[in-house]
């Protein structure tokens, strides 16, 4: 029977993959389903919640210790806070506050006729400053802006809570 400082460190990775697997089962739900293309931001939101399912897979099948679980959970805020500034950024692009990366399509110069049209067949098809989908003006990228802010406070909050319970008699 695994510990308390176990159970609390199990049953936050159980949250966490929760919520990144249904970010992830929407995001591609979307675009297999739904029809949506993911532009390259989109894309690069995608990999800090693999991150976090791997991370806790390892917590919870290698049965860490409470020792390592920790430095586990704040890699695991660390890669949500990663996550929400991507998709920060995402939602600056869409709401035209900055230009997006050069995957994000955008201008195209050239020289000359022929490399103009070799540039544009290299843009991508999606633009990551278009907002395709929204639900009550929120778009897909500011869902993922809360909710990977979330996620970055549920590790810190299991590292505070067996902090706690550790320290008491």
């Amino acid at each position: 029977m695994p510990s308390e400082d176990n159970v609390i460190f199990n049953q936050t990775c159980f949250i966490i993959i929760f919520f990144s697997t249904a970010a992830l089962i929407a995001a591609f739900a979307f675009e297999y389903i739904g029809g949506l293309k993911p532009c390259s931001l989109c894309i690069y939101q995608r990999m800090p919640h693999g991150l976090a399912i791997a991370l806790c897979m390892v917590t919870l099948v290698f049965k860490l210790s409470p020792r390592f679980a920790v430095w586990i959970f704040i890699i695991l805020a660390l890669t949500s806070l990663v996550g929400a500034g991507i998709a920060l950024f995402h939602v600056g692009v869409e709401q035209q506050f900055w230009s997006g990366t050069q995957g994000c399509g955008g201008k195209i110069e050239a020289t000359s006729i022929e490399a103009f049209r070799l540039k544009l067949l290299q843009q991508p098809i999606v633009r990551c400053d278009e907002i395709v989908w929204s639900f009550f003006g929120v778009s897909m990228a500011s869902f993922n802006l809360v909710l990977s802010t979330g996620l970055s406070f549920i590790p810190a909050y299991a590292i505070f809570k067996w902090r706690n319970t550790r320290v008491q008699p």
